[in-house]
């Protein structure tokens, strides 16, 4: 079996530490719209290895994931292409992952539905319109082929949480335990 690869979406707006904290895979940074450096949410600049387009023509990816970020998350609910690449990854059952205000995104694009997911606590009561998701308010969800987070503070939990999913517990475990966040 070949690395696992995700493919981690960025626009202006999206939160830092969320955007790179996603580890022991091959990650590709895609930029919403083009391939231009993103300023995130608190002005930092990411670096993008392409744009949303050319990395739809990289498919399939084993995990699709998206930071928070309130401006960030905004841009992931308008934008169209993104939609298309998170439902052909939902349907055929691969990784989707989301935190902090993010799951709005999967939200809008219909993702996940009837699920369990948390998120920031700001974006709670837009997430709860419909009935589409049972809502937690644990720091990590892992519902199937779906993981949401709360925020900045849970990032580095979603990410194992993600690592897990992809590679398994015990790399999982591994990579914790190197990072001092597991004994």
């Amino acid at each position: 079996m070949g690395s696992k690869k995700a493919l981690v979406v960025v626009a202006n707006g999206s939160e830092e530490i969320e955007s790179v904290t996603p580890i022991d895979v091959q990650v590709t940074v895609a930029g919403l719209g083009d391939s231009t450096p993103k300023i995130c949410s608190r002005d930092v600049i990411v670096g993008v290895e392409m744009s949303l387009m050319d990395a739809n023509g990289s498919c399939p990816y084993d995990a699709i994931l998206l930071p928070g970020g309130l401006k960030g998350a905004e841009a992931f609910v308008e934008s169209e292409e993104l939609g298309e690449m998170l439902r052909e990854q939902d349907k055929a059952g691969r990784l989707v992952a989301s935190i902090c205000a993010g799951p709005t995104a999967l939200k809008k694009h219909g993702i996940g539905l009837g699920k369990s997911i948390t998120s920031y606590p700001g974006v709670k009561d837009k997430l709860l319109e419909g009935n589409l998701y049972t809502y937690k308010e644990d720091r990590v969800v892992v519902d199937g082929n779906v993981i949401t987070s709360r925020g900045p503070g849970t990032a580095l939990e979603w990410s194992l949480a993600i690592v897990e999913n992809l590679v398994g517990k015990e790399k999982a475990d591994q990579v914790g335990k190197a990072m001092l966040l597991k004994d």
